[in-house]
């Protein structure tokens, strides 16, 4: 694993974009963290292998005392998570390991009770698998056995393949113990080794954060309590318990903008980061999400031509792919400009502000690049 960073530093001109958005931006999110919209945030935007912004804001933490947020603090990615954990499912379709069209009962054999023999992992990766409403107890956070029980024991709701809706929860954990039955490994232990690890990130992107670094974490609001113990920063939930700088996931969306490759590392092939980035939905409406047609990849979602989209910007290049985190976050990666941009921030947002914000955000970025 490299010792440092992977993108060097360069100015914003110098990477082609104009400033005049990008101070818009800066006074955008100033006067949320003046308002109180939210305690802290990061921004990065990086372009073609170089990271050109980095800026944090406002506090990590605001109860039992004031902790400023700084470069080192890790925020809360919600459900951006789950495009790393469908990452290291494509490295294994890379290996010949598996196949994005096998049945999940192919390696989780329990999992083909309940009418689900046939749910191939495609269907699940795309939010078609039929059981959206499913999660696991929170005693599997420490006990993966049980996990795989209780995942391999999720009910239908209705007839996969036949609707769109937002697998919230359930998708990721079906991942993540395929993952597991694939490799012997505990899921996090994969996504590290096979992601993290490789790109250099493993300072700045974890699924299950560590004791030892646990005290980097901001703490996460919202207008009901959040979970910020050290045994969830620890559990490293595959749908929505990864931490990471900005500047970490902008690294991240930058391999997978740039088809694969983060300097000399070649982590995919670009036919593969076609393949998960495309449209497998269509204009299908996504029921849990209001009825915007999402273009659901096998990971992440694509901007798309219809006038509806969430996070990824209303003036956004039609092949801009990304995800987001509830209420607060969003990363994305545009092929053909070469950019990725990250925006977290540490209070979970109800709609109708929160969308708004984020296409406010994604729209200055977009016309800043030149």
């Amino acid at each position: 694993m490299p010792d440092t960073y992977p993108l060097p530093e360069s100015n914003l001109s110098a990477l082609g974009f104009a400033t005049r958005p990008l101070d818009h931006l800066d006074a955008l999110i100033q006067s949320h963290i003046a308002e109180g919209r939210y305690a802290g945030a990061q921004i990065a935007l990086a372009r073609n292998g170089k990271l050109g912004l980095f800026r944090t804001y406002g506090n990590a933490r605001t109860e039992g005392g004031t902790v400023p947020a700084t470069n080192d603090t890790l925020f809360l990615l919600f459900s951006q998570t789950k495009v790393l954990t469908s990452s290291a499912v494509w490295t294994l379709v890379e290996e010949g390991k598996l196949s994005f069209m096998d049945k999940v009962a192919d390696f989780l054999p329990e999992f083909a009770a309940r009418g689900k023999a046939d749910i191939t992992l495609q269907q699940v990766m795309t939010h078609q698998g039929g059981f959206p409403s499913a999660d696991v107890t929170q005693a599997t956070w420490t006990d993966h056995a049980l996990m795989r029980a209780q995942v391999c024991d999720f009910s239908l709701e209705w007839t996969p393949g036949t609707r769109l809706q937002y697998h919230g929860r359930a998708a990721h954990f079906v991942q993540a113990m395929v993952l597991e039955a694939v490799t012997g490994q505990d899921y996090r232990d994969v996504i590290r080794e096979r992601v993290i690890e490789p790109l250099g990130l493993g300072n700045d992107v974890f699924v299950g954060v560590p004791v030892s670094q646990q005290a980097r974490c901001a703490d996460t609001y919202a207008p009901e309590k959040r979970d910020n113990s050290a045994a969830f920063r620890a559990a490293g939930l595959p749908n929505g318990g990864g931490y990471a700088t900005a500047r970490g996931m902008a690294a991240f969306y930058q391999m997978l903008g740039h088809g694969g490759r983060l300097g000399s590392t070649r982590l995919f092939s670009p036919r593969l980061i076609a393949y998960v980035s495309r449209s497998h939905t269509g204009e299908s409406p996504d029921h849990a999400m209001t009825g915007i047609p999402m273009h659901r990849g096998l990971g992440p979602h694509v901007r798309g031509e219809s006038d509806r989209i969430r996070g990824l910007g209303t003036i956004g290049a039609p092949v801009t792919f990304g995800h987001g985190g509830v209420g607060s976050s969003y990363s994305w990666a545009d092929p053909t400009s070469g950019v990725s941009f990250t925006y977290l921030t540490n209070f979970v947002s109800p709609d109708p502000w929160h969308s708004a914000r984020l296409d406010r955000v994604a729209n200055l970025v977009h016309a800043a690049i030149d």
